[in-house]
């Protein structure tokens, strides 16, 4: 089954603030993530999905994705979705995913 993993920097979310990967974590909903059309077909309900902050405080959760829900579009046209997820719970970091250009990656597993 295939794995969704976002990124929640801390650049772009400061602890307690609406983007940040404490917010994320305790709501279960992850906003904006750009996601190119040939990844979301491979995304079933239930796949893993893990949050993760690469820079400063490295952290890492797991949970199991529950919907993607379209929302705003990149400049370049790309849907973006507020990734739901559920069963949420903090993991050990260790060798983070590598990650596109949109801070997401989609694995096969």
């Amino acid at each position: 089954m295939p794995t969704l993993v976002i990124h929640a920097p801390y650049s772009k979310g400061k602890p307690g603030t609406p983007n940040s990967f404490e917010t994320y974590l305790k709501t279960g909903i992850g906003k904006g993530y750009a996601i190119f059309p040939k990844d979301v077909s491979k995304l079933p309900t239930g796949c893993k999905v893990v949050l993760l902050r690469k820079d400063r405080n490295r952290q890492r959760a797991e949970g199991l994705l529950a919907r993607l829900v379209p929302a705003s579009r990149t400049p370049q046209g790309i849907q973006r979705y507020d990734v739901y997820f559920e069963k949420q719970t903090i993991v050990p970091y260790g060798k983070p995913e590598k990650l596109n250009h949109f801070g997401i990656a989609v694995l096969d597993c």
